[in-house]
């Protein structure tokens, strides 16, 4: 397996306080302490990642948009010169957050779960958190047609949907219901969930996951085709099944990092287990450190079996104990079960 000299991609989830409870949540955010940095610190991790010079970088969570220090954390990484992107849920948009994060970043993406609120609603854990989400898309919406009318610099902004059992059967109507409500909408990304976190619980597995036959139906080209040819013209449609996360190692190995609240490190994105703290390590140093961890025996022969969906749930659950410290073993075994 040939490995990056660098991460490309970053993901901050720079927080874990989040007033939703997503059944899947890879963060497991709004059920841990929120680990969020005051501003000089937050600033501090931002150098660290410029440091890194990744091409893009992604602030996620918990929610991102309450964090203090967000706007700022983004005008640093646009001063040099790294597209960004910003995900939320749109729960709590206050009505000048559209104005900023058009001037700011280069992308936002608004989570959401169900075509219906019944659907998104019970995905999320949070009453009412389907009609926010409609709402800060016709926010969005909104703002990107003043720009684009005044001749400004394009607001982006696109829907992400984290794909399952629960979900599945209302694609076509992301396409058909959800995107036609947002003219500016510019993306419409569907990901097949992966066994991380809360979606990493046996009984989670069971429920939600989806098999392989599944995911390479949803998958295929053809399907591909079918929904772009539902959703406006304007609307970019993309499908991924994430195996990439799984850092097979006679894969390639996907050039990403992912950054905790607090500036840790984790070794391998979607699995437990960090490397050091962009506060206290040379940036660089990290990454190799990372790169060490994709190669360890422990790793490379968990990893190294893995076929199927089942398979890489159970190598997940495998190395996060492994490389877990106490407390995060302490916290899956606190894992609350699957409420349906």
């Amino acid at each position: 397996m040939r490995l990056p000299s660098g991460p490309e991609v970053v993901v901050w989830d720079t927080t874990y306080a989040c007033p939703l409870r997503c059944s899947h949540c890879y963060s497991e955010s709004g059920r841990r302490p929120a680990r969020q940095l005051d501003v000089p610190d937050l600033l501090r991790v931002t150098e660290g990642i410029i440091e890194l010079r990744p091409r893009l970088v992604g602030l996620s969570g918990g929610e991102p948009l309450a964090v203090k220090g967000i706007f700022e954390v983004g005008e640093r990484l646009a001063a040099a010169g790294i597209h960004t992107a910003v995900y939320t849920s749109g729960w709590r948009t206050a009505p000048w957050m559209p104005g900023e994060l058009a001037r700011i970043f280069g992308e936002v993406v608004v989570s959401v779960d169900g075509a219906t609120a019944r659907v998104h609603d019970r995905i999320r854990g949070r009453s009412g958190s389907f009609d926010r989400a409609m709402a800060t898309l016709a926010l969005f919406d909104e703002m990107a047609a003043g720009r684009r009318k005044d001749g400004r610099r394009p607001f982006v902004f696109g829907i992400d949907c984290t794909v399952m059992h629960s979900n599945a059967a209302q694609l076509d109507r992301f396409c058909t219901e959800i995107a036609p409500r947002f003219p500016e909408l510019r993306s419409l990304a569907f990901n097949i969930a992966v066994p991380s976190g809360l979606a990493s619980r046996p009984e989670y597995e069971r429920a939600e996951l989806l098999d392989d036959a599944r995911v390479a139906e949803l998958t295929h080209p053809a399907r591909l085709f079918r929904l772009a040819a539902l959703a406006p013209p304007s609307v970019r449609v993309t499908f991924t099944d994430n195996r990439e996360l799984m850092m097979h190692p006679d894969r390639p190995a996907p050039a990403m990092l992912q950054v905790e609240p607090d500036g840790a490190v984790r070794a391998m994105p979607v699995y437990e287990g960090t490397v050091g703290n962009l506060l206290t390590d040379p940036p660089m140093r990290l990454w190799e450190r990372a790169l060490d961890r994709r190669r360890d025996p422990f790793v490379v022969e968990t990893l190294r079996p893995v076929r199927t969906m089942r398979d890489w749930a159970l190598a997940i659950r495998r190395i996060d104990l492994h490389f877990g410290s106490p407390e995060v073993r302490a916290r899956i075994a606190a894992r609350p079960g699957l409420t349906r």
